[in-house]
């Protein structure tokens, strides 16, 4: 009989060159796997033939399981199968309630781990050469969720815009008008912002602007979900890198 584990493993933001060696053991050694929308499947590759994976994740408002069912079913295969892996994606401990299955399961006396994972709020600007903090223009930055458990923006959009941070919003999308007008009652109509989907991944799309012009900029680019939002004058920073999407690297990662 196994013993009854779960490990809670970042899959990082998208590009599954992204994920720890740490991250990739823990799936090869996994009995089964439970894995969100937002992970790239090929790190699906790494699981063993003899693995069950289970989809839980969200899909345009459509949720393959709630999360209370996701709890029940992470202890039932525990028990039943040994060693899960809850695969989420970017880090599990940012917006990605990996802190709460933990919290679950242990009340039934199962092992738990985690694996953190490169979080989609730094490497998504990273990849779009935009340095969240820089000497002269950023001295620090905030990580908000644009929507709270009560579905409302979050009232830290606020404080946030009154500062000199530098801004990133995720799950924000839904919430862009509202995040416009909190930062122009701040008299930040001017600021630049970066709003990018897909990012990191072949599929990413880019759009810049202010706060009074990026509105209309997603519009025209038809940006959407899954997306970050990047608000300072770091924007503005952008360095230039050479292309980081190419097909020696998608071969280097399924060989």
């Amino acid at each position: 009989m196994k013993t009854p584990k779960l490990t809670v493993v970042g899959a990082g933001p998208g590009d599954p060159e992204l994920i720890t060696i740490k991250a990739i053991k823990a799936i090869e050694s996994a009995d089964v796997i439970l894995y969100d929308a937002l992970i790239n499947v090929v790190l699906l590759d790494y699981a063993s033939p003899n693995a069950e994976l289970i989809f839980v994740g969200k899909r345009k408002g459509c949720y393959a399981y709630e999360q209370n069912q996701i709890n029940d079913l992470i202890v039932a295969r525990a028990k039943s199968h040994g060693h899960v892996v809850r695969l989420k994606g970017g880090d599990p401990f940012i917006f990605g309630r990996g802190a709460e299955e933990i919290d679950f399961v242990r009340h039934y006396g199962i092992e738990t781990y985690v694996v953190p994972g490169i979080s989609s709020a730094l490497a998504v600007p990273a990849y779009q050469g935009i340095p969240l903090t820089k000497r002269g223009a950023s001295e620090s930055f905030w990580v908000i969720t644009g929507t709270t458990k009560s579905y409302q923006l979050s009232k830290d959009v606020k404080l946030a815009a009154q500062s000199t941070a530098t801004v990133v919003i995720l799950m924000g999308m839904g919430k862009l008008s509202e995040i416009v007008d909190v930062f122009s009652s701040e008299g930040k109509q001017n600021t630049p912002v970066a709003i990018i989907q897909n990012g990191t991944t072949e599929n990413e799309k880019f759009g810049v602007g202010t706060i009074s012009t990026i509105y209309g900029i997603v519009e025209k680019q038809n940006l959407s979900n899954p997306a970050i939002i990047v608000i300072g004058e770091v924007v503005n920073q952008r360095v230039k890198l050479n292309s980081i999407h190419t097909e020696v690297n998608q071969q280097l990662i399924t060989a």
